[in-house]
């Protein structure tokens, strides 16, 4: 399968490359800075803007698989979701935040009092990004959560999935940015989450 992904150069974006890389998949890593993509085995890095609807269908054409690892904030839902539409790709995967997962029924962490002033445009815009995939009828997707702590940190392979609510265990909720990519590749090779949110934590 061919993958193009965008925001190949991020903190998460850079290991899901990694990992896809390590797997065998052929991809094409999109980036504002190209020059910032890692050299790695099956991987062209391209010039990307994710503001530019024929620019980036023109890019996606021909690939399988569409993963977007971009800020909520310095992008838009609709112009990607469009794009990766228009495209023709089978999926689309969404690297998505934590603050709209539920941390008792009905209540997201963004609306607790304590989650950061910081943080709440970001979480906002991904909340309005997983309402928009949620109203499409004909997209594949996916929209996986990290948990509160994305943070670089071991590539363990030991992980639990969940769905709409915070995976949270004794030192808190956290997942370092290449078990996420784990998981995340994982759900590329075997689809279990078609047209679902999930999340992934320790």
């Amino acid at each position: 399968m061919s993958v193009a992904l965008i925001g190949a150069s991020g903190n998460a974006g850079s290991r899901i490359l990694e990992e896809l890389s390590n797997r065998g998949y052929s991809v094409t890593a999109i980036a504002r800075h190209p020059e910032k993509i890692a050299a790695l085995p099956k991987v062209t890095a391209v010039k990307g803007d994710v503001f530019d609807k024929p620019g980036l269908i023109a890019l996606l054409k021909g690939h399988d698989i569409v993963v977007s690892a971009v800020h909520f904030s310095a992008s838009d839902p609709r112009i990607l979701i469009d794009a990766v539409k228009e495209a023709g790709a089978k999926r689309y995967l969404v690297v998505g935040g934590a603050g709209i997962l539920e941390v008792a029924p009905g209540v997201k962490l963004i609306d607790t009092p304590n989650f950061p002033e910081a943080y709440k445009a970001e979480a906002t815009k991904g909340s309005e990004f997983l309402d928009l995939l949620r109203h499409e009828k004909a997209l594949d997707w996916t929209f996986l959560s990290p948990s509160i702590m994305f943070v670089a940190g071991e590539r363990t392979g030991k992980f639990r999935l969940g769905q709409d609510q915070l995976l949270v265990n004794e030192k808190g909720s956290s997942i370092s940015f290449a078990d996420y990519a784990i998981a995340l590749v994982d759900e590329i090779a075997r689809p279990a989450h078609s047209r679902k949110r999930f999340t992934v934590g320790y």
